[in-house]
């Protein structure tokens, strides 16, 4: 909060000394830029879930604790593509399998690897009680239809654990990794913005609960962090300021 509100009487001093002028509304968006930039995302996104099927109150709070993902970006691959990798993870110690995984639209383009017990890159193989393979069955997720909007999967944009799927699965301590290309121009920060406002989804159908157990769960959007809010209101405050100064 310190470093907050010494960079808004800073921008308030600079606002006031500059009056206005075009010049100065040039040199405050400069500043601006420069502070939002250097509090811009690190390489990495984590995401949880909340349970859409809610078939047993005690079997979605697992999942809700258990499961999460997390979002990589890898850069420009040696084919001149941008690539995003994502690692879907089960580290609870409740009986559970993560059996399918869907994706709903985003800049996706189609999925580039898939790391498990007999796929990897460069040699690296994923978990070796992990083996997934693109498609799945069901082929959409559970429940989806009953959101709003509907989770709608994009063709290609789901996999599913090898037969049989208690065995295969995304068992507690273990993790799947997928990479996916992105569309022409498409990059990382197009990702982090379409989990940020829902444009792109994920969702996973879990079964084994504690037994028989099955429940559906779609990832909580990316919340914006505070310090952003916080900006927000202090430019909005600075716009007030410099008008009564201005114009009174």
């Amino acid at each position: 909060m310190a470093h907050f509100t010494g960079t808004y009487f800073l921008l308030e001093y600079l606002v006031v000394r500059i009056q206005i002028s075009r010049f100065g509304r040039d040199v405050l968006g400069c500043i601006v830029l420069f502070f939002c930039s250097s509090n811009s995302h690190a390489a990495d996104l984590s995401l949880d879930y909340y349970c859409i099927t809610n078939n047993s109150a005690a079997n979605c709070g697992i999942g809700e604790v258990q499961l999460y993902t997390e979002v990589t970006d890898l850069g420009i691959s040696e084919l001149g593509v941008s690539q995003v990798r994502f690692d879907f993870f089960n580290i609870g110690s409740y009986e559970s399998v993560i059996s399918e995984v869907y994706f709903d639209d985003g800049t996706l383009l189609g999925i580039a690897n898939i790391i498990d017990a007999d796929d990897g890159i460069s040699g690296v193989f994923g978990d070796s009680g992990v083996d997934f393979s693109q498609g799945a069955n069901p082929p959409k997720l559970s429940g989806g239809d009953n959101l709003n909007p509907k989770f709608e999967i994009t063709a290609g944009f789901l996999a599913d654990a090898d037969s049989p799927s208690p065995t295969w699965g995304i068992s507690p301590g273990e993790q799947l990794g997928i990479i996916f290309n992105l569309k022409g121009g498409g990059t990382f920060d197009n990702i982090a913005a379409e989990l940020t406002d829902g444009r792109l989804r994920l969702g996973l159908h879990v079964t084994s609960i504690t037994g028989s157990g099955s429940e559906s769960f779609v990832n909580n959007p990316v919340p914006l962090p505070a310090a952003v809010w916080l900006f927000g209101s202090g430019l909005i405050g600075l716009r007030l300021v410099s008008k009564r100064r201005v114009y009174v």
